[in-house]
């Protein structure tokens, strides 16, 4: 199958081409820039950079590639950025898709959206797909657009929900678990949130769950993440333990205190019954995580 994945300089976007290429796909990698990945040489790896804002490049792009499938992973994902710049936030979540999604239609390629759990309030927690959405930041309130334009897409497609991502970053961006493990093995403090609720998601599950809704040709919402239920502040625990480093020397603290400009939603985690049925989903718990991490 031909594929072409967003954001593929990103977090996920490297787990996301490491794993389709072992599959045996074709992969056009798309970013911003030059490519940061390590898989130049490999028969079936091709990369092109691709501005989210440009639509006319975005045309010409999947047009000359002509992909069966397109997923959707590049956005800005930081919700600070985006309440501090919301113009380019709507420019690249919003508008960014709805280009690919008119080059997607034109050409006949199948879409999977990857979307967030910033997309719900965080007042109930353990969201499931139809789930109301009602975003209280900026960064959610994008990507809550880009659904809707997802929705109305007249192919095939498909929407891929997580929640706070971690693993072992390969092209640069640090995670939570790597930023504890980088402040405190220098010493520093680090001041952790301990009332947002979250369902953690291994990165290499995320990218699994979305190879097999690609793979089983499914259509719809999905909900992909860990099943355990953590805040950021415990993840941070059990990230020093693992580590055997200083947990002292990381503060406690809540999202009233913990001044950002763009607000948390504090309970989210999500449901992710319908992905274990239907996909045969099965993520790894949280140790297991921190050893496929750091191992």
């Amino acid at each position: 199958m031909k594929l072409l994945v967003t954001g593929a300089n990103g977090f996920l976007g490297y787990y996301l081409c490491d794993l389709l290429l072992k599959q045996g796909h074709q992969v056009l990698a798309t970013g911003r820039g030059a490519c940061r990945l390590p898989f130049l040489n490999s028969t079936n790896f091709s990369f092109a950079s691709m501005e989210l804002t440009n639509d006319d490049e975005i045309r010409t792009v999947v047009r000359t590639y002509g992909p069966d499938q397109i997923i959707h992973a590049g956005a800005i994902g930081k919700p600070d950025e985006c309440e501090l710049n919301p113009s380019l936030a709507s420019a690249i979540n919003t508008m960014g898709t709805a280009y690919l999604l008119n080059a997607a239609e034109e050409m006949g390629a199948s879409v999977c959206y990857v979307s967030t759990d910033f997309v719900f309030d965080g007042v109930e927690g353990n969201y499931v797909e139809h789930s109301l959405r009602k975003p209280v930041n900026y960064y959610g309130q994008t990507k809550l657009e880009a659904e809707l334009l997802v929705e109305q897409f007249s192919g095939r497609w498909s929407m891929v929900r997580t929640v706070l991502v971690y693993g072992k970053p390969m092209t640069g961006r640090d995670n939570l678990l790597s930023i504890v493990k980088n402040k405190l093995s220098k010493g520093e403090t680090y001041q952790v949130v301990d009332d947002q609720v979250r369902t953690p998601t291994y990165v290499g599950d995320l990218a699994l769950g979305i190879h097999k809704i690609i793979e089983q040709a499914k259509h719809g919402i999905f909900h992909l993440s860990g099943e355990e239920i953590l805040t950021p502040y415990q993840m941070a625990i059990r990230t020093a333990d693992y580590l055997n480093l200083d947990k002292s020397l990381l503060i406690k603290t809540t999202s009233d205190r913990f001044i950002q400009p763009a607000k948390r939603p504090l309970i989210t985690g999500l449901n992710i019954s319908k992905a274990k049925q239907l996909l045969g989903f099965a993520p790894v718990d949280f140790d297991k995580g921190l050893q496929l991490t750091f191992g």
